[in-house]
């Protein structure tokens, strides 16, 4: 039950990365194209470098489609530094703000938000423990709000958002962490996409931020120059020492990305790996999905028996079949599994195959 003797990890972040990546990065660790060292023990002002930064750049740009009307900042400190980093740079005109309460993440970014000035909860699915996400009638956008912040997809509950808000003139800002890449996006709708970058995209350490320009230099005069988007457009993300090794990674992966024909290509992969798993759980007798049909998300599947003893004795057995880290957040309880870009369809479909056979045999 193993790919290239490795285990079929599930796991919602950090997760998985491509095989041929980590395999690129281990013949490229002592040496890189002849530097004679590691990107790892690089300077980051040096040439090589420069170039790999430049690149991976360059690739994201085009691969996700980001106009010139936005800049790309690598940003160290994941999604959790943007949930402060968002409010200090876009709620100085104004000191408002709209959030989207759909999950765990967005209610710690509207927590995190309110330090900083008014914000109001434009929706919230918590009546219903997170099982939907609410549509457009039932958001409460204020005209004259800074912004409005919603979270794309919930790795807890297994909801997505399956619509792009409309908020009028209201900035839109979208935490994209779980299912950034893996759809096209139009990102001129958005003021600022930004991510953690360790589900789909990279090993964990970074953010990617893609800031509309003319959003930037607005921002709170007691925002720290670290967080300061009008300084790391002008800096191009080396203000100081970038996350080097993490931004090769992602370089290594935008690569990968290409040769499964990019987001177009990614999106039907990955909707078909969804499908896979939603067939198994629609039709079973033991399993059941967590989230409302309409609102699943195609990045993390959530599902349980409704025995916890059953919930753990299935976890149990997954594992030891070499399907890992298939247990859900404690929030949710049950299962959950994370179908990232990186997971290969061999991996999805030998799960289905393993919870059919589980439970004809329970």
């Amino acid at each position: 039950m193993m790919f290239k003797d490795r285990i079929f990890n599930f796991s919602a972040g950090p997760s998985m990365l491509p095989l041929s990546v980590l395999e690129t990065a281990a013949a490229e660790m002592t040496n890189y194209h002849g530097s004679g060292m590691s990107v790892m023990e690089m300077s980051h002002r040096s040439k090589t470098y420069q170039a790999i930064f430049d690149q991976t750049k360059a690739d994201f740009r085009r691969i996700f489609h980001v106009p010139d009307t936005h800049e790309i900042l690598f940003m160290q400190g994941g999604a959790t530094f943007q949930f402060a980093a968002v409010p200090l740079n876009l709620m100085g005109e104004n000191g408002k703000a709209d959030y989207a309460v759909t999950g765990n993440f967005s209610e710690i970014a509207a927590k995190e938000a309110k330090k900083y000035g008014d914000v109001a909860i434009a929706c919230s699915s918590a009546d219903r423990n997170h099982t939907y996400i609410p549509s457009q009638d039932q958001l409460t956008v204020r005209p004259d709000a800074s912004y409005f912040h919603y979270c794309a997809n919930n790795t807890i509950y297994g909801t997505e958002w399956h619509y792009v808000p409309d908020t009028g003139s209201v900035p839109l800002v979208c935490d994209m962490s779980s299912n950034f890449l893996s759809k096209p996006v139009d990102v001129s709708r958005y003021g600022v996409i930004y991510g953690g970058v360790q589900k789909n995209l990279a090993p964990a350490g970074m953010a990617i931020a893609i800031v509309r320009k003319d959003l930037a230099g607005k921002q709170l005069p007691i925002t720290p120059k670290i967080m300061n988007y009008q300084i790391a457009i002008e800096k191009d993300s080396m203000d100081n020492t970038p996350p080097c090794y993490t931004i090769y990674m992602l370089g290594l992966v935008l690569k990968w990305l290409d040769e499964q024909g990019g987001v177009e290509g990614m999106e039907k992969i990955k909707s078909r790996k969804a499908a896979i798993l939603y067939d198994v759980l629609d039709s079973s007798e033991l399993f059941r999905p967590i989230a409302d049909k309409e609102a699943r998300s195609d990045m993390n599947v959530t599902f349980r028996t409704g025995d916890e003893e059953k919930d753990a004795a299935f976890i149990k057995a997954a594992t030891d079949a070499g399907f890992v880290n298939l247990k859900g957040h404690r929030k949710a309880g049950g299962m959950r599994a994370s179908i990232y870009n990186a997971m290969p369809m061999e991996g999805v479909e030998k799960l289905a195959d393993f919870m059919r056979a589980y439970e004809k045999n329970n």
